[in-house]
């Protein structure tokens, strides 16, 4: 049964793991959705829960995008981890 509110997207992008604080792990996401993401990685110790930083390499021909996100470990498999993007929050202009 599936559990995910929204469908996943098969992928095949390179994304820039990183935890405040630690370097940055290079690693290909397999599954896309707005609210979530799986990257194949190997095991880096982390507990779920723990909040993480990419970066999306998104390929548009001659130019290469960056999309920034952080989201929480929801799973660690031997294949992988699966991550719940979290909410972007809007800035406010200053008064």
């Amino acid at each position: 049964m599936e559990r995910r509110l929204l469908e996943r997207n098969k992928v095949s992008t390179t994304v820039y793991l990183s935890v405040p604080g630690s370097r940055h792990h290079r690693c290909r996401a397999r599954n896309l959705s707005a609210m979530g993401v799986f990257l194949e990685i190997k095991a880096l110790g982390l507990p779920a829960g723990t909040v993480v930083n990419l970066v999306f390499a998104v390929n548009l021909g001659d130019t290469v995008r960056l999309h920034r996100r952080k989201a929480v470990l929801a799973h660690v498999t031997e294949h992988g981890a699966g991550l719940m993007m979290q909410a972007r929050t809007k800035l406010r202009p200053s008064a």
